[in-house]
């Protein structure tokens, strides 16, 4: 069993503070450091048929069998809203050429993604009716499973119901330090 040795004139550690809070400067200053892929959320509106896209640092793999994954979205966003209303979404996880699309896509306050759409060549996803961006690293269309309140977020669990990877040479495009980022 090992066990570190302590000097004699090390302090001692103080104890913990059980009900402190980081800020949320410090909670974004820190997390920043934290390098992340950036996709795009799709799903197409079943009330009033329009495509609506979210851009995401915060989608991730939670089970290999079955095959589930998680995007964190804002609570009370249209995009919570109508993950609410839809069964199926899907994600397109994106490269460096597509930078000003994640751009577009982040955008707060913008009435329709109608014109975000127009520009940006896609394809439906034929199990989600979503948009699945062409040059995509990778796409994946997903049925909910569960919708987990967080904090001023809500975490929507998906099956995926197909996975694809139609540019598997393309560079992913990063999210680190408050900007879009390039590897290498």
């Amino acid at each position: 069993m090992y066990s570190s040795p302590q000097s004699p004139a090390s302090p001692a550690a103080p104890a913990p503070v059980a009900d402190a809070d980081a800020t949320p400067e410090e909670f974004r200053a820190a997390l920043g450091q934290l390098a992340a892929g950036v996709s795009l959320v799709t799903v197409h509106d079943p009330e009033d048929g329009e495509d609506v896209g979210m851009t995401a640092t915060s989608f991730l793999s939670v089970s290999l069998e079955p095959p589930l994954v998680l995007v964190s979205v804002r609570e009370d966003s249209r995009m919570d809203d109508l993950l609410a209303r839809a069964e199926t979404w899907a994600v397109s996880l994106l490269g460096e050429e597509h930078r000003t699309l994640a751009s577009r896509f982040a955008m707060k306050g913008r009435l329709s993604d109608r014109l975000l759409f127009a520009d940006a060549a896609w394809q439906r996803g034929p199990h989600s009716g979503a948009p699945l961006i062409d040059g995509a690293l990778a796409t994946v269309e997903c049925r909910t499973e569960q919708r987990i309140p967080a904090g001023d977020h809500t975490l929507v669990l998906g099956r995926v119901l197909a996975a694809r990877v139609p540019a598997p040479a393309a560079r992913p495009l990063v999210y680190f330090r408050s900007g879009y980022r390039q590897l290498g």
